[in-house]
């Protein structure tokens, strides 16, 4: 039955005349291993804590050299790349994601562009940046890449693999069953980014430029900057591989985290543990860190791994309803790739490399005196006494960016606050404090309005009276 379906499919994809030769056979190939139901599961008495030699503490990582011009040639191996497929749809944005103002008019972009450029003017290197695109972000990005032309440092946009959706109950591609349009394809997460970067013949070209290394981030993450010490600690213990993992709070239960397993590292995602374990994979106690999605890996590892199609991460099978059809996508995470390369390693690093912008909660922090903004690097500011950030909630009122910048005249003052919630119809003037936990509510159909310079501290707030 397996085999039938893959023939009848194989068959619908070889009249696709919208993608590449390449595009066909991975494609093909990740549907294969999916009809094949041959991936491995997890054992879970075979699952072991890392030690430190695997899970490196990020404090007993050695110095990096102090020397501009040794500092320089570490720099001259490093690539930078960016995966900017994500549009901000969830934050009521067209276009990619990387586009939204941060801070001060600057955006996501225009940040790791500055950050870069700092880096080489200061030492004299030539780190490049890439921008890993999906079908839906590229042509927005060219255009927004053509504003950096005077740009002192060199920026590469690719694309990554564009597949067809499967229409459930047939399993045949959507594009052949007429659904031409962006809705009929998908891009296949970002584990395609080693395929994608071959095929698109940058690897190549940052091994003739004598690159050995790249730092893949989310281009939404603001912490994920350029870090010496651990490009240091890789080139010097010659690791191909190296995840930044983070302590787990408990926002971050559901994040995948290294194991040993069999004497290798490797990742461990929800969707891999078994029902009756689940409660204890999201336990603190037992697995206290997470994946960034920080990632350093080895230019001429790649190389190797991916001529000899050796990357077979495990699949993410994502099913959608689109237009009222139920169609599959079948899906990879770059993370998962961390047990096909040799000597590899998380680094545990602190939790500031981690501060990505996933909803409009996120962008108000780093708006707020919570953060500083230097030379391009958000930095967090020191008179906050307490290591972690103030939790905050906003209510569907403010889920679109549009309507969350028009409903405060300033970002209040948040150094000193604990947690936020906000729901209804409220509007913040300027100049406003918040302290301790702090909680406003609008009543149905009332328009409340927080009043300029307020300083408020541990309230609940339903009405102007309670001011």
């Amino acid at each position: 039955m397996a085999d039938e379906k893959l023939a009848k499919l194989r068959e619908a994809v070889a009249g696709l005349g919208q993608i590449s030769e390449n595009e066909k056979s991975g494609f093909l190939s990740l549907v294969g291993r999916y009809l094949s139901g041959d991936e491995e599961l997890i054992e879970w008495a075979k699952i072991h804590t890392p030690t430190d030699e695997v899970v490196v503490p990020y404090d007993t990582l050695e110095s990096p050299p102090e020397d501009i011009e040794a500092t320089k040639k570490l720099l001259d191996k490093l690539a930078v790349l960016k995966l900017n497929g994500g549009l901000g749809t969830t934050m009521g944005c067209t276009g990619p994601k990387s586009v939204i103002e941060v801070r001060n008019g600057f955006t996501f972009l225009d940040l790791i562009v500055i950050q870069i450029e700092s880096l080489n003017k200061k030492y004299g290197s030539n780190v490049p940046l890439l921008l890993m695109n999906s079908f839906n972000t590229h042509d927005d990005t060219l255009k927004i890449v053509e504003k950096y032309t005077n740009s002192s440092i060199e920026i590469h946009t690719f694309n990554q693999s564009q597949y067809p959706r499967v229409v459930a109950d047939e399993f045949l591609p959507w594009p052949s069953k007429g659904k031409t349009d962006k809705d009929g394809w998908y891009p296949p997460g970002h584990g395609d980014i080693f395929p994608s970067l071959m095929n698109s013949g940058k690897l190549d070209l940052l091994l003739s430029q004598g690159k050995e290394y790249v730092f893949i981030a989310n281009s939404d993450n603001l912490g994920a900057i350029v870090d010496m010490k651990i490009l240091n600690h890789l080139i010097h213990k010659q690791n191909e591989y190296c995840m930044e993992v983070t302590p787990k709070t408990l926002a971050d239960v559901k994040g995948g985290t290294l194991i040993s397993y069999e004497g290798r590292v490797q990742l461990l995602e929800i969707a891999q543990v078994p029902d009756a374990h689940v409660n204890e994979f999201k336990s603190i106690e037992k697995f206290k860190i997470f994946n960034t999605n920080n990632l350093w890996v080895n230019l001429k590892a790649i190389k190797r791994l991916v001529e000899a199609d050796a990357l077979k991460m495990e699949i993410i099978p994502n099913p959608k309803e689109v237009d009222g059809v139920k169609v599959l996508q079948l899906e990879t995470a770059a993370g998962a790739a961390i047990r096909f390369f040799d000597h590899a390693i998380g680094i545990n690093v602190p939790r500031s490399r981690f501060l990505p912008v996933k909803a409009t909660s996120d962008l108000q922090l780093v708006q707020s005196d919570l953060y500083t903004l230097v030379d391009g690097f958000v930095t967090r500011n020191s008179a906050r006494t307490n290591p972690s950030n103030p939790s905050i909630e906003l209510g569907p009122e403010f889920k679109k960016v549009g309507s969350f910048l028009g409903r405060f005249k300033s970002i209040p003052s948040i150094v000193e606050l604990d947690s936020l919630k906000v729901s209804g119809d409220v509007w913040f003037g300027s100049g406003i404090v918040l302290k301790g936990k702090v909680t406003i509510t609008a009543k149905p159909g009332v328009k409340l309005e927080i009043p300029d310079g307020a300083v408020i501290e541990n309230k609940d707030i339903n009405a102007p009276e309670d001011l």
